[in-house]
């Protein structure tokens, strides 16, 4: 039984979108489906493993209810704004149970810019993936249903497979959304706009006093507590444009991102962002940046004077989700603000010894009493043997036990992050005709806390060969 939709963001102004309809690859198969979000869209099992699934995958299905279109939107690219961008590649295709299925690598759209509106296999499978082990991990996300490939090729680097991936959202408005609209002084349809984000994300706020301002209030929250989250687990974005940032605070858009090797706040894995812009330490600044970009778009709508109030409580909103966080995944029962420059002295330390930032946690997590493994991830141990001394310390103020903390943390580590040189791995095995990995790496994606000791190398500190690897915005 084929999936029926609905299209509300059409309920909008013409100029909020262009109606467009996906061209289809030629002969596509099917890389994967995921079953879990195909359950949270309300589809069958006889329908994702029938044949039309795979049209439906490559847009060659239409769907009772679907009028097909993509979203137009401005946005600031490394700091300097850009009046027209759009979806050039990703074509959105109804929603079905609060969800937003859009394909990307569609086809060329009005917003294309000269490009051919395709996405190659590498840089889907690292979307398909990295979504996938976000959501997992307990941080906002946008996911994916399905992955495509065809032997039709486009050029990127070097003449490539190309590929396309139904992915879906709770909501793919984002801060240069709304750009658009203020720069170009459409006030009736930046309102309606506003209108709609309301609805579709913030439903709770309906009829309330100084509405917009709440729901500015709202995203800097939202978007504060998602840095927290990156932060915490060692997430580098790459391209932190207002475009590709979500009004509903979902990590949205995987492109040249990374999680951290070895701890390091200049890290950057992008090699566009030569300025290091988007490096992984300067995220929470460049956040709090274009909610400044987006409190300005707000700005015919809402008191700049009170929105500047509510953004400056984003450091404070942030500080105390990091710590909140970082204690849980430290052991500590009541983590305290006097334990903010506990925890940076443990930063610092990992960054002078080049630790693995993952490894570290889950090797901490077994820690009892006995240094030896901690001891190891480093060349030099006085500094380690310096903080856990004062770690020792900290924790003796905890209510439970040594086992209880380790069963605590053990559930906010994770064993397994997504590292670069893996899911490339997997890419090269898939040019091969090979799926093992990649199914491997979405089993891990799934279930990054489980000990999977098959899969133990990929628990180990990342090769030296293969660490601090920076990627196009293609990848």
């Amino acid at each position: 039984m084929r999936p029926k939709v609905s299209n509300p963001y059409l309920k909008l102004p013409d100029l909020c979108y262009d109606r467009v309809n996906p061209t289809p690859l030629k002969e596509p198969t099917l890389i994967h489906t995921n079953k879990e979000v195909a359950n949270n869209l309300g589809l069958t099992n006889e329908f994702i493993q029938s044949s039309e699934f795979v049209d439906f995958a490559n847009g060659a299905l239409p769907l009772e209810g679907s009028d097909n279109f993509a979203m137009c939107y401005a946005g600031h690219q490394f700091g300097f704004f850009v009046p027209r961008l759009g979806d050039g590649r990703a074509i959105n295709i109804g929603v079905s149970n609060n969800l937003q299925m859009q394909l990307k690598g569609a086809g060329q759209t009005l917003y294309s810019r000269q490009g051919d509106g395709r996405a190659v296999v590498r840089s889907s499978v690292r979307e398909y993936l990295m979504s996938e082990a976000m959501y997992n991990l307990g941080i906002p996300t946008t996911r994916a249903l399905a992955i495509i490939q065809s032997k039709q090729k486009v050029y990127r680097e070097d003449w490539e497979e190309t590929s396309m991936v139904l992915r879906v959202s709770s909501s793919w408005v984002r801060f240069g959304t709304f750009e658009y609209f203020a720069n170009k002084k459409k006030y009736k349809e930046l309102e309606a706009l506003v209108d709609y984000t309301i609805a579709e994300s913030f439903p709770h706020l309906a009829d309330t006093p100084n509405l917009y301002l709440k729901l500015f209030t709202e995203i800097v929250e939202k978007t504060a507590k998602l840095l927290a989250h990156w932060q915490s687990v060692g997430f580098n974005h790459g391209v932190m444009n207002t475009d590709n940032m979500s009004i509903a605070g979902l990590s949205i858009d995987y492109g040249p991102y990374a999680f951290l090797d070895d701890y390091d706040t200049n890290f950057i894995c992008n090699h566009t962002d030569r300025d290091g812009r988007y490096s992984f330490g300067n995220q929470p600044h460049i956040a709090q940046w274009n909610l400044k970009a987006l409190m300005i778009a707000f700005s015919p709508l809402v008191s700049i004077a009170q929105m500047e109030k509510v953004l400056l409580n984003f450091g404070t909103i942030y500080s105390k989700e990091f710590l909140h966080i970082m204690g849980e995944k430290i052991g500590i029962e009541s983590i305290q603000e006097r334990d903010f420059a506990f925890i940076k002295k443990m930063l610092e330390m990992l960054q002078l010894l080049q630790i693995d930032y993952t490894l570290f946690f889950r090797t901490l997590s077994h820690y009892q009493g006995d240094r030896t493994e901690l001891l190891k991830l480093g060349l030099y141990h006085q500094p380690m043997h310096d903080w856990i001394d004062d770690y020792d310390e900290r924790v003796e103020y905890n209510s439970f036990s040594k086992e209880v903390r380790r069963e605590k943390m053990l559930k906010k580590n994770p064993k397994y992050v997504l590292k670069n040189y893996m899911i490339q791995e997997a890419i090269e095995g898939i040019e091969e005709g090979d799926y093992t990995l990649f199914n491997a790496l979405f089993e891990i994606a799934q279930t990054p806390f489980s000990e999977h000791i098959e899969y133990n190398r990929w628990a180990e500190a990342t090769p030296n060969k293969f660490k601090n690897q920076k990627l196009s915005c293609s990848s």
